[in-house]
């Protein structure tokens, strides 16, 4: 991958959820598409940033420490996974043993339903791969077929549709894990079960239940109950809560995404390009609603009949 594309898709991750946002971003490698990135920012933060690459001085400095800085970094993690391949090793080795499977569970796939009052429903997929984290692997699914808050059909329509990709060939989907762990209880669990049924697979599946901890396994109706320091429970506790993360993450996306297309987007003639111009010159969404009709009408690419359209739904009264 080139660096310049590398580094848009860094500050793109990096920045899609944090909590703060500099004005000045110091990178080694000017990004692709850089414009694109600062608007990118800009409707994040609601001010200004800029993406700069300095060429001498202190701040050329710090990025040449910021790189030294993660290559150290990187070493250190490639140690501390090493490390830990033993101790992943034995949380798989005694999952194995309580559930009494067959072969390690190397590929695990969790998966989590959020929503808000029944709007955005979403479901995630997150794989552990030999018991740590696979974020390449992660997978989203925005729910198609379920009017309402329904977790139980939703996670019905997740997994059938998971299986269903991978039946069809698709390369993301085409390897099965060897345990599908669903965030929940027996309600959830039979819902999964039920579409892998109808899928004609055979995968083994567990559900994890947060109130208690509880494990629900197929054919009995009694949860399993472990210690709260049992490498097993906790290795699925890591799973739910990253399943639960990403879900949280991508259902946040989507509804900021609605709102600001129900503040801007449905005003007539306001497109992309100029609901970008406007934050761009007013540094916000509060910004723009406060601008004057003359300061609207200013804006390149507005023109009166847009500015006036703009104004007067912010100012109605």
């Amino acid at each position: 991958e080139l660096p310049e594309t590398a580094v848009f898709e860094f500050i793109k991750q990096y920045y899609r959820d944090a909590v703060h946002i500099p004005k000045e971003i110091l990178v080694s490698h000017e990004p692709s598409e850089k414009g694109i990135l600062e608007d990118w920012l800009i409707e994040r933060c609601g001010f200004r940033v800029s993406i700069t690459m300095p060429k001498r001085g202190f701040k050329r400095s710090l990025v040449a420490m910021a790189r030294e800085n993660a290559k150290e970094t990187v070493e250190r993690e490639s140690l501390r996974r090493a490390e830990n391949a033993q101790e992943a090793a034995a949380d798989l080795e005694e999952l194995k043993k309580v559930l009494g499977m067959p072969d390690l569970p190397m590929r695990i796939e969790t998966y989590d339903i959020s929503n808000t009052q029944g709007r955005e429903s979403v479901g995630s997929m997150v794989v552990f791969q030999k018991g740590v984290p696979a974020r390449g692997e992660y997978r989203r699914f925005k729910i198609k077929t379920v009017e309402g808050a329904d977790d139980f059909a939703s996670m019905k329509e997740v997994i059938k549709r998971r299986l269903a990709a991978a039946a069809s060939g698709d390369k993301k989907f085409t390897r099965l894990p060897d345990l599908m762990v669903i965030d929940g209880g027996k309600g959830q669990l039979n819902a999964a079960l039920l579409a892998i049924s109808q899928s004609g697979m055979q995968v083994n599946v567990v559900s994890l239940a947060k109130k208690f901890e509880e494990i629900y396994t197929p054919g009995n109706s009694r949860p399993m109950l472990l210690p709260r320091d049992s490498r097993a429970l906790r290795l699925l506790q890591r799973t739910r809560d990253e399943a639960h993360r990403f879900a949280v993450t991508y259902h946040r996306n989507l509804r900021d995404k609605s709102v600001r297309k129900s503040v801007l987007d449905g005003i007539a003639g306001v497109g992309d390009t100029r609901r970008k111009a406007l934050v761009r010159r007013f540094g916000s969404v509060a910004g723009v609603k406060t601008a004057s009709l003359d300061e609207l009408a200013a804006v390149p690419g507005m023109t009166k009949s847009v500015a006036q359209a703009v104004y007067y739904r912010f100012h109605a009264e």
